[in-house]
């Protein structure tokens, strides 16, 4: 049987109705990187051309190379016919060129150079292709958790079928900064005039970096078809958080926009704690265990983000089938929390045992067989306490 317990947890933060968000991009999503809460969403799993955005993936695939000794910052790539033939935005490479490994990753994310993507892309290739490489971005994505994309080059060229959503890209986007931060410092960059080739294109497109909002990435991408669109990520007052837009009008929409919803996630939401780690939240039902009830707690700090201008109560229900069977152990999950915030999906956690609780002996077994032959006979609920 499922059990609910429900429990309420209210916080008096205003008298005033919290505005919903609307945006002019096609799609966008913004997460709270330390609640992990969706704070907007639209279009999010719509699958679009990700324009220069998708170069997050190659990233992605580099910074894994180079954690598993696969590459080295140190390391000079050759530059392919391939690799040169991109226009757009490029780090004027040529083929007579070997190019440290650590300024292809600046050329990358700072002049977001379609050529030194595919070298980078070349060198990790399983066959030395980018094709190649743009079908191993394919399967480490859907690895990852990013059903919604699918590659066909390394730099987010138009091309039929290459296609990623703003989830995945948020997705992505957390990964680098939480997975990777001793590569993560090079998205703040604001320009990187390599070998002096082309000073007038040594600039970060980011327009994030310049007003002094937190944002330290991560990366823009325009195309015909996609438009304008941008991955930014910004810290202040110790929250983080990650937004992604796609199919704006304009650069100077983009930049308006991108600073509009920002603006909106540091200051709409405020952080409340509603438990900490192994404090008893509840008890729930046993059954044939040598006790009859256990308690349930959340393995970590729990902390959510609730609309500033809300008044509405925060509500929370605890839901595990029950009653538990014994044996129980301590620390495994038995249950979970769930929490209701106004304007905002469920956030769920789980949430584990207190002790351990073996399972009972003989007597033990005998008392709960004649409850349940009570219940059968008369009707009645059962009652194990």
């Amino acid at each position: 049987m499922i059990r609910v317990i429900a429990i309420f947890m209210a916080f008096v933060l205003g008298a005033l109705p919290a505005l919903a968000f609307d945006t002019v991009a096609k799609s966008a999503i913004v997460l709270d990187v330390g609640t992990g809460q969706t704070l907007m969403e639209k279009n999010a799993d719509m699958a679009l051309p990700p324009a220069s955005m998708s170069k997050l993936m190659t990233l992605n695939m580099v910074f894994e190379a180079l954690k598993d000794g696969r590459l080295s910052l140190d390391q000079e790539l050759p530059v392919s016919a391939n690799a040169v033939k991109y226009g757009g935005s490029t780090m004027f490479l040529t083929e007579r060129d070997r190019v440290r490994v650590e300024d292809l990753i600046r050329g990358v994310v700072v002049l977001s150079g379609n050529d030194a993507s595919a070298v980078l892309a070349e060198a990790i290739s399983p066959d030395g292709t980018e094709r190649g490489f743009a079908a191993m971005m394919t399967e480490r994505a859907q690895q990852l958790g990013m059903t919604n994309s699918t590659f066909t080059n390394s730099n987010g060229w138009p091309e039929p079928g290459h296609r990623m959503s703003m989830r995945d890209l948020a997705i992505l986007s957390k990964r680098l900064i939480t997975d990777f931060p001793e590569y993560y410092g090079y998205f703040a960059e604001t320009e990187y005039p390599f070998d002096n080739r082309a000073p007038d294109n040594r600039f970060n497109r980011n327009p994030l970096l310049k007003l002094n909002i937190g944002a330290d990435g991560l990366k823009t991408g325009h195309t015909v078809e996609a438009g304008y669109g941008l991955v930014g990520s910004a810290v202040q007052g110790g929250r983080r958080i990650i937004f992604v837009i796609s199919g704006i009008n304009t650069e100077r929409q983009r930049a308006e926009e991108a600073e509009r919803i920002a603006n909106w996630a540091f200051r709409q939401f405020v952080e409340r704690k509603l438990t900490e780690e192994g404090v008893v939240i509840t008890d729930a039902d046993v059954w044939m265990g040598t006790a009859n009830r256990v308690g349930l707690a959340s393995p970590m700090d729990i902390s959510v983000l609730v609309p500033a201008l809300k008044k509405d109560e925060v509500k929370a229900k605890i839901s595990y089938q029950g009653p538990l069977e014994a044996p129980i152990q301590a620390g495994g999950k038995v249950a979970e929390l769930v929490v209701s915030i106004p304007g905002l999906e469920d956030a769920v956690y789980p949430l584990v045992a207190t002790e351990t609780v073996p399972t009972g002996g003989f007597m033990v077994r005998v008392r709960t067989s004649a409850t349940v032959l009570l219940r059968e006979l008369t009707g009645e609920a059962m009652n194990f306490f």
